[in-house]
């Protein structure tokens, strides 16, 4: 593969792959709440929503990379809890929410918030993972937004080397304490870049 592009959003007929691309990325954070394979894929490829993606694709068009973002006004990741009944029953959806809700993070007018960056497997080291980042600041300066934010889980040292080199600054490190158990990770830092407006 020697070139792709970045663009704005994606076709219903890419749900499935975008979902898959989320599910390789996250797989390993929320796997215990929303697996197995098939069942959270089918999930997100539902929840997805378009205007909240750039995407990668290579010169044949295949998507293979998405950066989702969350502003006050949606989110890569939107649904409610009707949306994941359908997929995981009411009984399972009463103890699933309350724990996906403490992996929420409060979103400020000023801030768009990542809402995932994923790079397919098979086109890492590519520099798709700097171009979506790259694409994400130009959408915060677009929105005349003031900072972009994401957070980096201590499992994760490849991607905050990447945010570090991106000029993304750390924040304080929040401990999950006992609830490592479900989420697979023992802390994340919250990081920022900001934008010189």
């Amino acid at each position: 593969m020697s070139g792709f592009s970045i663009s704005k959003g994606f076709s219903d007929a890419e749900r499935e792959t975008v979902a898959r691309l989320y599910w390789q990325a996250f797989s390993a954070k929320l796997g215990l709440l929303l697996g197995p394979d098939a069942r959270a894929v089918s999930f997100f490829a539902q929840i997805i929503t378009s205007d909240f993606a750039l995407t990668a694709r290579d010169t044949d068009g295949n998507l293979i990379g998405v950066a989702g973002f969350k502003t006050a006004h949606g989110a890569l990741t939107g649904g409610g809890l009707r949306d994941m009944a359908q997929h995981y029953g009411w009984l399972n959806t009463l103890w699933k929410a309350p724990l996906l809700a403490l992996l929420e993070r409060d979103l400020s007018e000023d801030t768009l918030l990542m809402d995932g960056i994923c790079v397919d497997s098979s086109a890492r080291d590519l520099g798709i993972g700097t171009a979506l980042l790259d694409a994400i600041k130009a959408e915060a300066k677009t929105r005349n937004l003031a900072q972009v934010r994401l957070d980096v889980i201590d499992i994760n040292p490849r991607a905050r080397a990447l945010y570090e080199r991106e000029g993304f600054v750390a924040g304080p490190v929040q401990r999950l304490g006992p609830l490592r158990l479900i989420f697979g990770f023992s802390n994340a830092t919250p990081m920022t870049w900001a934008n010189n407006l």
